[in-house]
């Protein structure tokens, strides 16, 4: 079952935490040896992969507080440990650690980062 979004722009979207939104890549449906695949063959493998789309900031670090040091500001800015995917990255996941949403008919997974196995990332590939 997949959670239906009704909103325009995609833009729109931020990812939270350690979240990010992958677009899976449309599998083959033909084996090698030119044999048809039903779709349950698909949806029960283990490892998928597809295009991140959005990234989230990252793993939050708890502020360190400088209590002995009167004058200097007291801010409680939320730093972050950056994920290593970037947007447009080939991502290989785990199938059954996403959540599954779609949005103008489109299928994306939201997974943690830690369902990620593997990423491609071409350099060239927005030059």
């Amino acid at each position: 079952m997949s959670l239906v979004i009704e909103e325009k722009d995609l833009e729109k979207f931020i990812m939270v935490g350690d979240r990010v939104l992958v677009k899976p890549k449309n599998p083959t449906s033909k084996t090698k040896t030119g044999l048809y695949l039903p779709p349950t063959v698909q949806e029960n493998e283990k490892i998928h992969s597809g295009y991140i789309v959005k990234v989230g900031p990252g793993y939050p670090i708890p502020a360190t507080a400088d209590e002995d040091e009167a004058w200097k500001e007291n801010k409680d800015d939320v730093k972050y440990v950056p994920l290593q995917t970037h947007i447009g990255d080939l991502a290989i996941y785990l199938n059954k650690s996403g959540y599954e949403i779609e949005f103008n008919n489109e299928k994306y997974i939201i997974l943690p980062h830690s369902a990620i196995l593997m990423i491609i990332r071409d350099e060239n590939l927005f030059e």
